[in-house]
């Protein structure tokens, strides 16, 4: 082998041994750093629509009986993905049988966000964002969702749109951490802390010197809003691209979290000391509650739309709310 072919040679091993430590190192220092431990936390999926459709058997729906059936112009529902279960079950409870209806006849089982409603259908998919601008366009009428974010009141207020707001629900407002994670509990201003980019390691708030990552979610989602809501006065911080690296913590609603994601790997925290349980909420002792709401324009003259959300508020309605999971406004429901 001759001196020239035996540096090209070594210059090639050599390039590729780079590359391998390269790449080596980018799984270690990302990669493996957001797989391992208790990174990641917000992967934590979408709601699967084919899960709640209304008039199919094997859906997982809460069929508590009612002793109404809706006739006449029914009223089209559609809200976030948390609230998928509780507008599916109400349609599946009180609406007819075919008046669900998809593209080509069926739903689409590669499509988890449910686009192939037909127009007509009374049971769309557009969650919190999209959701807002239809019921405020008018082509949903009932919006089954959290209150909304400055931009989605001031879009309805540019319409020229009055919106009305019916709480028919009560959440918990949820933190939540990798499993292992050791911390188990943060007080209110911890939290604000940490996504005030005040407390910046998991060490300060009795967990290991790892990094915190707090997670924000995309801006006018219900949770983000919410998230907005309880920091009050204060801003989330900025964060630098190698926070990515640290320890994440995340935030959405409880039944989000733990009846419709169900993710093993994470878990959810106390506030001040208070776990997010449906009794804590209910009595009022866990600190951060949310009221979730069916939403409708004001100048809606359709005839049903009080009849649904009578019967929401009603014992069969409220029965309903609990059996979806969520913490009805009446206590004895």
């Amino acid at each position: 082998m001759n001196k020239r072919l035996f540096q090209q040679l070594f210059s090639l091993l050599f390039t590729a041994a780079l590359f391998l430590l390269f790449n080596l190192s980018m799984f270690r220092l990302v990669t493996w750093r957001l797989t391992n431990n208790f990174s990641g936390v917000q992967a934590t999926g979408m709601v699967d629509v084919s899960r709640y459709l209304p008039h199919n058997p094997q859906s997982d729906l809460a069929r508590t009986g009612a002793s109404l059936t809706l006739v006449g112009d029914l009223p089209i529902l559609d809200g976030a993905a948390a609230l998928v279960p509780v507008y599916a079950s109400v349609i599946d409870s009180l609406y007819p049988a075919g008046s669900v209806t998809f593209e080509g006849g069926v739903f689409d089982g590669d499509n988890y966000t449910g686009e192939n409603f037909l127009p007509d259908s009374v049971m769309q998919y557009k969650n919190t964002v999209r959701g807002y601008q239809a019921i405020v366009d008018g082509t949903t009428d009932i919006l089954f969702c959290a209150a909304p974010s400055a931009a989605q009141a001031a879009y309805a207020a540019e319409q020229g749109v009055e919106l009305c707001y019916v709480p028919i629900g009560l959440e918990g407002f949820v933190f939540f951490v990798n499993s292992e994670n050791p911390v188990e509990s943060l007080t209110a201003d911890e939290i604000r802390a940490i996504y005030a980019g005040e407390i910046t390691n998991w060490a300060e708030v009795g967990g290991p010197r790892r990094t915190i990552n707090p997670v924000s979610r995309l801006e006018g989602s219900g949770s983000q809003t919410a998230m907005e809501a309880f920091m009050g006065e204060r801003e989330i911080g900025k964060k630098s691209p190698f926070i990515l690296t640290g320890a994440s913590i995340g935030f959405s609603f409880r039944y989000y979290m733990d009846g419709i994601v169900g993710n093993e790997k994470v878990k959810m925290l106390a506030v001040n000391g208070i776990e997010p349980t449906v009794e804590n909420i209910q009595n009022g002792s866990y600190p951060i509650i949310a009221e979730f709401y069916a939403i409708h324009r004001a100048d809606n003259q359709n005839e049903n739309i009080p009849v649904v959300l009578d019967w929401l508020l009603s014992e069969e309605g409220q029965r309903l709310i609990a059996a979806t999971g969520y913490v009805p406004l009446n206590p004895e429901s």
